[in-house]
């Protein structure tokens, strides 16, 4: 592939990945937190609650002033405001208003017959197609129709089966079969 191909493959990519950032929208409520996410959290007016760019661990669980140690695996922004906001409400604050951002999303995993095999940065509204343009496009010998995915939150950690369509997740593995022909 020439240098030429590949950032105009790579322009179009983050083109059309912008694009459906901005179509999801709302989707973005459904997005659970896990290890390897970053968040900020912030109280309105109370700069000591404040916590910034916090990588979630393994065990994703942070320790939060006057609550402890919070789990958020599993959690949505939504959530993890509320359980906040109830935590201090009362004991601390009158109203606390709680945001909580997130700064980085974990990686999702890319191999076979791609060009840059590895990990890269999640995306909302990230779909196979884009995330073969992201590792670079395909090799010459890759199979357009053999293409699986191990979905972090299947407990099988089966393969399936899936198209250029397909929405891909954090912590999802793709891989690029070759093709014989």
């Amino acid at each position: 592939m020439s240098v030429t191909r590949f950032i105009f493959l790579s322009i179009m990519a983050w083109l059309a990945l912008g694009q459906a950032i901005a179509q999801t929208g709302g989707a973005l409520s459904n997005y659970r937190l896990g290890a390897g996410d970053v968040v900020t959290v912030q109280v309105l007016g109370e700069d000591d609650l404040k916590r910034e760019k916090i990588r979630l661990s393994d065990a994703a669980t942070i320790s939060y002033p006057i609550l402890g140690e919070i789990r958020l695996a599993g959690k949505t922004v939504s959530e993890l405001e509320r359980l906040i906001s109830d935590g201090l409400k009362g004991r601390y604050l009158v109203n606390p208003q709680v945001t909580v951002t997130i700064n980085e999303y974990r990686n999702f995993f890319i191999n076979g017959q791609v060009e840059k095999p590895g990990g890269y940065p999640f995306m909302p509204g990230l779909n196979v197609r884009k995330a073969v343009s992201i590792a670079g496009g395909f090799r010459e010998r890759a199979s357009k129709e053999k293409i699986f995915v191990i979905r972090e939150d299947d407990p099988s950690q089966s393969p399936k089966r899936v198209d250029l369509n397909a929405q891909v997740n954090p912590g999802d593995i793709i891989t690029v079969e070759e093709s014989f022909f």
